[in-house]
């Protein structure tokens, strides 16, 4: 990749350091804390975009992706580690996705719903976490079933199951974990979509934009976010494709 500009610093690292926003509720992406600092995927690409950059990083965090991506219009992050949306777009600049989580359904035991489609009719009711790049995907393509938000991923499984809703949506790996826990429960089978994880930046910071687009496809293409995965143990998330491949 090109290296960077004295403009491209100044935008991604005004500060003179490199002010990351992360977010825990991701147990994917982010595993945990060692240190007193956050440890998985994202935080080791952040890590290594500010080594490039040359400056100390420090990880803005959130428990919440919609909080983490409201930090954009705060000014309270240089960059961020969240799901690209097209609702975010309008005040974030979005790099390809550098990591894809499938997205499904969990349903109750003895329920009548066997496939995707058979979620999105009236009388569905499917618990979500709030704000999360499914819950704004679900929002833009659900018809008929409705979606019933609650804070956090832990909390949309604790309102599925105290409401006895119709379906949890959510990551299919977490969702593998929740089936375990409720006996005769079904994952269905597919995916409704995968999010993609993805780096952004303020809208406005254009030649940092450009540089993390690029950061981006060289730390896919070098096996940089393969090997965090497998660091990590993280399971039932891939790759993303680089950037116009078929």
């Amino acid at each position: 990749m090109s290296s960077f500009t004295a403009a491209v610093r100044a935008e991604l690292a005004p500060s003179g350091r490199l002010r990351a926003g992360v977010n825990h509720g991701n147990f994917l992406i982010v595993s945990g804390m060692r240190d007193g600092v956050p440890v998985g995927v994202a935080p080791d690409l952040g890590r290594e975009l500010a080594r490039r950059l040359g400056v100390p990083v420090e990880f803005v965090e959130y428990r919440q992706a919609g909080d983490l991506a409201e930090g954009a219009r705060k000014g309270a992050w240089d960059v961020g580690f969240l799901g690209a949306e097209p609702q975010r777009a309008s005040e974030i600049a979005f790099t390809a996705a550098y990591l894809e989580i499938p997205v499904t359904y969990l349903v109750p035991a003895g329920s009548p719903i066997r496939t995707l489609a058979d979620v999105d009719r009236p009388g569905v009711r499917v618990a979500v976490s709030e704000k999360s790049a499914y819950d704004l995907f679900l929002s833009r393509t659900l018809k008929h079933a409705q979606l019933l938000r609650a804070k956090g991923i832990d909390a949309s499984y604790e309102l599925f199951v105290s409401q006895g809703l119709e379906a949890l949506g959510g990551l299919k790996p977490r969702l593998i974990q929740d089936v375990e826990k409720l006996p005769g429960a079904r994952i269905l089978d597919g995916r409704v979509t995968a999010v993609q994880q993805a780096i952004g930046t303020p809208l406005a910071r254009q030649a940092g934009a450009k540089y993390l687009r690029e950061f981006v496809e060289e730390a896919k293409a070098s096996g940089f976010v393969a090997r965090a995965i497998e660091k990590h143990s993280v399971r039932g998330v891939s790759v993303a494709p680089q950037a116009g491949a078929a």
